[in-house]
């Protein structure tokens, strides 16, 4: 059985003074450790939270795919390592959206972020556009099979399918349709790299909240969430995770 994983992304949110909130939602994750946690916080923050959570997973938000060089305002694999991070996002919905990146540029940054040992968080997803013309799986298809990196394999790969138009909306696709896609995934996955795909984590993104955590995790072929605002607080992102463990343990 695949291990629920429920990972925050705190986007361009959070100075030190929210270093509390990391602490009790580290506290909150070793309460719970049948299952997975982790939080993706802005660089700045990446340090100090791996020294005030030494045993609680610290990840970042994107990654450059050079290991180094001219690239203003930017930040490599190893720099993200240097300061403690374990695990990076690449291929999120905004930085397609606002940034331009394509499939390609995700390709290459799973790739960097493996170079240097860092686990992936590997997005892709629909516009509501896209979705409303029937052509969402053809979309994610698309966008796994030209941004999965060589070597893909569930010991350091999650993917997320996150549906943009849900993103910070309050929207969310029905639960028939999160297990579709996520199942449509899963196909791809094995079409891709055979069996060890049964193994890969697929975690859902978009408007999750302590409300419809337990509804949505317990869905078939979701193995846990991407979460963005619910994760700020431990108000809102502990009662997640304790929806992930009563999945975890059949309660």
């Amino acid at each position: 059985m695949r291990r629920k994983l429920v990972a925050g992304n705190w986007k361009m949110h959070g100075m030190r003074p929210h270093l509390r909130e990391i602490d009790a939602i580290a506290a909150a994750a070793r309460a719970h450790p049948q299952v997975d946690a982790l939080l993706c916080v802005p660089y700045t923050l990446i340090a100090a939270a791996a020294d005030i959570a030494p045993d609680f997973t610290i990840g970042a938000q994107d990654v450059h795919e050079s290991d180094q060089g001219a690239h203003t305002g930017d930040i490599s694999a190893p720099m993200l390592v240097e300061a403690g991070a374990k695990v990076v996002i690449v291929g999120h919905s905004e930085r397609r959206a606002d940034h331009a990146e394509t499939s390609h540029h995700t390709w290459a940054k799973a790739a960097a972020a493996r170079r240097h040992g860092l686990n992936v968080i590997l997005c892709c997803g629909e516009t509501e556009a896209e979705h409303d013309a029937g052509r969402a799986e053809r979309i994610v298809q698309s966008q796994i099979e030209k941004s999965l990196p060589d070597g893909a394999a569930p010991d350091w790969l999650t993917i997320a399918y996150e549906p943009r138009w849900a993103i910070g909306t309050g929207k969310t696709p029905t639960l028939d349709e999160i297990a579709t896609m996520h199942a449509i995934l899963r196909a791809k996955l094995r079409g891709m790299i055979g069996p060890s795909a049964n193994e890969m984590r697929i975690l859902y993104g978009g408007s999750v909240s302590g409300a419809n955590a337990a509804s949505i995790l317990a869905a078939d072929d979701v193995d846990g969430a991407l979460v963005g605002g619910a994760s700020l607080t431990a108000a809102k992102f502990v009662p997640i995770i304790e929806a992930a463990a009563q999945i975890a343990t059949g309660d």
